[in-house]
């Protein structure tokens, strides 16, 4: 690993495997949640009010994605994971929380899932928040009361607002360097010299109960308040930079001969470095009992979706296996196939899901790992290590190219997926790392510039069978691979290829449901039948 930098990532694993959501959208629900989470998050006392501007995707789908009901849970401060999301407008009236929703249109100039929210609370004070929706949960706030910020939630943040007046900054550090807090990042933005100022100091700890009392005190000082969420580098290590960290597959590959490990191995090590032991072995836990759940519930029991184009189709493959799969697929792909559609289905009902990683790919890793350990008889320990390496290839790809449909097209969300699966396959089977990153990158080049174009905006139709392609890819590529055929080009080449292809994508064919399937007669015949989002 000589000569090639080493990256202070912390992105977690289980922000690739996950977050734990309610579905249906990775992006347009949970990414949505935690944008109006750290939103209400800055502004003193209850909200009274809250009216909710939605740009470009979620201007097209936020009905049939759920994001409105996200957005209204994360001020209500509700977490990804909670079920109570799907009666979000019931909650707020219990509490007495008004709420209005306003299109705000399409701009090319800003991010592709963004919504300007503008809180008011009980004693008539407002704040103006803009929030970025990056995919697969995570999020960004770019924007205070029209100033440019930055707040990603990947570290856990101290948000102060006060005025610019001298010794501002040295005051506000003086009060961290008390509190022993160690500084990651710090940025200060202001409206003009001397007027109102925004500091934000992303921090490896969290702080002590005496930090904010402290900086509230100060005489400059109108608000302060500290954000984390989950996954971010509050518990890691004080400026990490393990070797087990990694930018790109050529790193991940020399990580694996330098340890002697799988891909999966070293991504375990490089969680482990990072959250401890314990911690990692508590979330892996967690998110193989939800894959169980997700990829079994609706073959036994089927649910119709919010938007009622899914209702059974799980279970419809699952019984076919026997009649059909010795001359198509197989019992085994048959079995993933089946799996992966019953998480969408999951999905599409404001089930708990995890994200995989992205909502609307969430059931190709798990189909696919979970079919294969059941046929090989493989313990959960295996599983996990698969699921590991799924992960360390999702981690490169969210890094360096994307995996939001609003972004890159589902070339993003299910081929990254498809990727992702693929490597954990050849590990399951025995490859080598090469083998792994060879299958990940024939996935991505024969899934190159597919489309994201929901029905109606709902993750139902054709999300759930570009699931089912997605798990037919993963397991051809992986018989290519550990068959001995390698790709042409390299994994970290095809992810720079995938992302410029996504770019290239006009935007209705990126998750606006204004292109592709989604304009075609029967479907639009179906939407107005469904009423969904009427």
């Amino acid at each position: 690993m000589a000569g090639k930098p080493q990256s202070f990532a912390t992105t977690s694993a289980f922000e690739i495997l996950g977050p734990v959501m309610v579905g249906p959208s990775s992006s347009h629900t949970a990414g949505a949640l935690r944008c109006a989470q750290v939103a209400a998050s800055l502004l003193e006392g209850d909200i009274k009010h809250v009216t909710f501007t939605l740009w470009n995707s979620f201007a097209h789908t936020y009905r049939g994605h759920g994001t409105d009901r996200a957005l209204l849970g994360g001020v209500l401060g509700l977490d990804t994971d909670d079920e109570r999301i799907r009666d979000a407008f019931a909650l707020a009236q219990e509490r007495g929380v008004t709420y209005t929703y306003e299109i705000g249109g399409d701009d090319p100039l800003i991010h592709p899932n963004t919504v300007d929210i503008h809180l008011e609370n009980t004693e008539g004070a407002t704040a103006e928040v803009r929030g970025e929706s990056l995919g697969g949960g995570r999020m960004r706030i770019s924007a205070i009361n029209g100033v440019h910020v930055e707040i990603s939630g990947l570290y856990a943040t101290l948000f102060v607002a006060h005025q610019d007046v001298p010794g501002a900054l040295a005051s506000l550090t003086a009060a961290l360097a008390y509190d022993k807090m160690n500084i990651a990042f710090c940025r200060t933005y202001r409206t003009e010299a001397g007027g109102q100022a925004y500091s934000v100091f992303e921090t490896d700890s969290t702080p002590s109960d005496r930090l904010l009392p402290a900086i509230q005190s100060l005489d400059m000082v109108n608000y302060a308040t500290f954000i984390e969420l989950p996954g971010s580098a509050s518990s890691l290590a004080p400026g990490i930079s393990v070797p087990e960290l990694f930018d790109d597959g050529a790193q991940l590959l020399d990580a694996c001969d330098s340890y002697g490990l799988t891909i999966g191995g070293v991504m375990r090590l490089r969680e482990e470095r990072m959250v401890g032991v314990e911690r990692t072995a508590i979330q892996m836990k967690r998110v193989i009992e939800v894959m169980r759940s997700e990829t079994t519930a609706t073959i036994r029991t089927p649910q119709r979706s919010l938007g009622g184009f899914l209702n059974g189709e799980a279970k419809t493959v699952n019984d076919a296996i026997d009649r059909l799969s010795p001359m198509l697929m197989g019992a085994v792909q048959s079995d993933a196939v089946a799996r992966a559609m019953a998480v969408l289905e999951r999905s599409a009902t404001m089930g708990v899901i995890v994200a995989a990683p992205t909502a609307g790919s969430a059931g190709v890793v798990p189909g696919c790992v979970l079919a294969v350990a059941d046929a090989l008889g493989l313990m959960d320990e295996q599983v996990a290590s698969a699921l590991y390496a799924a992960s360390a290839v999702g981690l490169v790809l969210s890094t360096t190219a994307c995996v939001a449909g609003a972004e890159g097209g589902c070339q993003a969300e299910v081929g990254s997926a498809a990727a992702m699966a693929a490597a954990a396959l050849v590990q399951m089977l025995g490859g080598t790392p090469e083998q792994a990153l060879h299958a990940a990158s024939i996935t991505l080049g024969n899934l190159l510039g597919l489309v994201c174009d929901p029905v109606g905006g709902l993750v139902e139709v054709p999300c759930q069978n570009r699931n089912a392609i997605g798990v037919a890819a993963a397991f051809s590529s992986a018989q290519l691979a550990l068959s001995g055929i390698k790709s042409l080009v390299s994994f970290d080449e095809m992810a720079r290829v995938m992302l410029d292809v996504g770019h290239a994508l006009p935007a209705s064919l990126r998750e606006t449901a204004q292109g592709g399937i989604a304009t075609s007669p029967s479907a639009l015949s179906a939407c107005a039948r469904c009423g969904m989002c009427s």
